[in-house]
């Protein structure tokens, strides 16, 4: 027995559409390695994707909307959506600590420094958004999840972003510097 018609195109769609995420997400993971130079400040800018996902489960729990391949899909394209905000915040603390300035403060800075462009690109986003989230026409039906996937991924990914990506810096640096440590627990310099 096996499944047909349907079932059998969903689940195509589906290896389809995760092999096109992983895809994505590896590729992304090599373009920002070579801007940043590191491989751990890229994991910093897509902890994005994650976060977006929190927004998408509750934005269908909220509209009343089951999980479908329209969501899955408004999902994929809104990782390439959400590391912009990452990608902002990492370059703007990165250059404070070129600076030599503390890396508690330079996470400060570039929260402050970038709230208001980030909420504004994220507000103005899902502004466009809402009137097509709550369209009634029967045509604009299977796009209302992959909108759902959009606009509440965004919103939930941009705020927690704006505190989590600069505080999980500070912590992976404190985390390097214990590694940095010699024999006797005094620092070593940075090298």
């Amino acid at each position: 027995m096996r499944f047909a018609g349907q079932a059998e195109e969903q689940a195509e769609t589906g290896a389809s559409v995760l092999q096109a995420l992983v895809i994505g997400l590896v590729a992304m993971f090599i373009v920002l390695s070579f801007h940043f130079r590191s491989l751990v400040e890229p994991l910093i800018v897509m902890l994005a994707i994650p976060l977006a996902l929190t927004g998408v489960i509750w934005g269908h729990l909220l509209m009343g909307l089951d999980l479908s391949m329209p969501s899955l899909i408004g999902f994929v394209s809104l990782a390439g959506i959400v590391v912009d905000n990452s990608i902002l915040l990492v370059a703007f603390i990165g250059q404070d600590r070129a600076a030599d300035r503390p890396i508690a403060e330079a996470a400060r800075r570039a929260s402050l420094d970038r709230f208001r462009p980030i909420v504004m690109t994220t507000t103005t986003t899902v502004a466009g958004l809402v009137p097509l989230l709550f369209e009634t026409s029967v045509q604009a039906q299977v796009l209302i999840p992959l909108v759902t996937s959009l606009a509440f991924g965004l919103v939930s990914a941009t705020l927690l972003v704006l505190f989590l990506v600069p505080a999980v810096y500070v912590i992976l640096d404190d985390l390097q510097g214990f590694r940095r440590t010699g024999p006797s627990g005094e620092p070593q310099p940075r090298t």
